[in-house]
């Protein structure tokens, strides 16, 4: 079965498309799980969690999942929001990253998750992904 927002809909927010949420705001719950892609078809992975910066209030990251084996041997990306792109037709994410590219990226493992305030993790994060990052 395919793991997506609107399969995840517990409450019918995306029923009727005409009114309520989405995409423009969704439920956090609807998103864990959901499939990234990148632009060439790729899978690269699916949401795990998302990281909620205390003090705006926005998203700061999503953490992906890509590699491994029925979750194990997984490694674990801290995905600045602004790189990924929701496509609502397919209804999953996309993220402009090759997928041998993404092998190099800046990753963890469940049991040793970086310091994401830390502003040196967080620049060389947002380099690798080309997204701006503003050191408050």
């Amino acid at each position: 079965m395919e793991t997506n927002y609107v399969t995840r809909d517990n409450f019918g927010m995306y029923a009727n498309s005409g009114s309520g949420p989405g995409p423009a705001l969704m439920g956090a719950d609807t998103l864990l799980g959901n499939d990234v892609y990148n632009k060439d078809g790729e899978d690269l992975g699916d949401i795990k969690e998302f990281m909620i910066d205390m003090a705006s209030g926005k998203v700061a990251y999503a953490v992906l999942s890509f590699g491994g084996l029925l979750g194990m041997g997984d490694k674990l990306f801290a995905v600045p929001w602004a790189a990924l792109a929701l496509d609502t037709t397919n209804k999953r994410f996309t993220l402009n990253v090759l997928k041998d590219a993404l092998k190099d990226a800046p990753g963890f493992d469940k049991d040793h998750w970086p310091s994401m305030s830390d502003r040196t993790w967080a620049s060389g994060v947002h380099k690798f992904y080309g997204t701006p990052y503003a050191a408050e």
